[in-house]
């Protein structure tokens, strides 16, 4: 199984940068099958000043470490944007950044995590599979938060 998240403002969609996003949504996926496992929301990045931002790492007001927070454990991230402090932050952690179209639905990125984990051939689902040792098959529980989706796993579902 492996869980991902997704910077998304309307849960169908990757449309948020990373540190500024309002909104993450968290998935564990299994071969066939994807479970919403959380919805993060978060107060929205000011800006400070003519020249100065909200936000800034390590500080008080750190806007990305409550999302490094909700998502630790997680094997990916995708958004449509990730700031090069950021993506350190993320690979620091073992989380994996992607960067992806605004835009991008997020069940096709769902069913193509649900195909590399059967067929291999996304180099960051192959590390984590490594790295935790996952089997190819791994029985998801039942969505607490009701949102459950059916994923290609085969050649045959296509």
């Amino acid at each position: 199984m492996l869980r991902i998240a997704f910077a998304s403002n309307d849960r169908t969609t990757v449309n948020l940068h990373f540190g500024g996003a309002e909104s993450l949504v968290l998935y564990d996926v299994a071969p066939g099958r994807a479970e919403l496992v959380g919805i993060g929301e978060f107060t929205a990045a000011e800006h400070v000043g003519e020249s100065g931002r909200a936000g800034l790492t390590g500080t008080a007001s750190d806007k990305v470490l409550p999302k490094l927070d909700f998502i630790e454990g997680c094997h990916a991230v995708y958004a449509a944007s990730i700031g090069t402090s950021s993506i350190r932050r993320l690979m620091g952690l073992g989380i994996q950044p992607i960067i992806v179209d605004s835009g991008h639905e997020i069940l096709d990125l769902l069913n193509e995590a649900s195909l590399a984990l059967v067929y291999g051939g996304l180099a960051w689902v192959d590390k984590a599979k490594a790295r935790a040792k996952l089997p190819a098959q791994t029985a998801l529980a039942p969505s607490v938060l009701g949102e459950s989706h059916a994923l290609i796993s085969s050649a045959d579902d296509l």
